[in-house]
């Protein structure tokens, strides 16, 4: 992924990394996207939790109002991507990664 990197990529992620409330990332997202944008990550990562606790596709679907497509598209990346959906996830729930107790 090394063209997806960049220094204009690098200033946005650490301004998110600085924000320090639920509220400042309102504010911060709400600024920089769509309302429509925001909701549509929020929708992919709750996809990525739903698949993370073994539920099926159909279930999911039903459940996020999302297509197949969808649930697959972030279940490929949950299990072959680089790791970011699983990094939040274990930190969301409150887990350390082998890499991070290293």
């Amino acid at each position: 992924m090394a063209s997806f990197r960049s220094k204009s990529l690098d200033r946005l992620f650490e301004a998110v990394l600085r924000l320090q409330s639920v509220d400042e990332c309102y504010n911060f997202f709400e600024d920089i996207c769509t309302i429509n944008e925001v909701q549509d990550m929020a929708q992919r990562f709750d996809v990525a939790l739903m698949l993370d606790e073994g539920r099926n596709y159909q279930t999911i679907a039903k459940e996020a109002n999302v297509s197949t497509a969808t649930i697959s598209r972030v279940s490929r990346c949950l299990n072959y991507g680089s790791g970011g959906y699983r990094s939040a996830i274990d930190k969301l729930k409150g887990k350390e990664t082998l890499t991070e107790e290293k």
